[in-house]
């Protein structure tokens, strides 16, 4: 295993932890990896209920992230209003969204191509 994908590795159990302290619920992740052209390594995409707990998932990702690997975003998107709620790691990109508008834009089937695994953490 390369250091890279350790780090790898790490951030996405990190992001599933902090997903899953605050209740994230419908967690994937989607390898991208063997699709050409794509602008990371993997997805990693949960759903929250309300707008304050879209914000608590994000939040907490980060705490735990920055806590755990000493890491930060390099960009969010969509704070503004909840909704939709995008976190770039750069190897690694975060979707948090409220339900239905995860049900309306529907990014596992545009990703069709990826391997999608079912997170349930314990």
């Amino acid at each position: 295993m390369t250091k890279k994908q350790a780090n790898t590795d790490d951030l996405i159990a990190m992001i599933i932890k902090g997903i899953d302290d605050v209740k994230g619920e419908d967690i994937q992740l989607l390898d991208l990896r063997e699709i050409e052209n794509t602008v990371c390594d993997y997805f990693v995409i949960c759903s929250g209920n309300s707008n304050t707990q879209v914000n608590a998932i994000t939040g907490s990702v980060q705490k735990t992230v920055s806590k755990e690997l000493q890491d930060k975003p390099w960009h969010i998107e969509g704070q503004g209003n909840s909704e939709w709620i995008l976190m770039d790691y750069v190897n690694v990109v975060v979707h948090v969204f409220q339900k239905q508008i995860r049900e309306y834009y529907d990014i596992e089937s545009l990703w069709g191509d990826a391997k999608i695994t079912e997170i349930n953490p314990a």
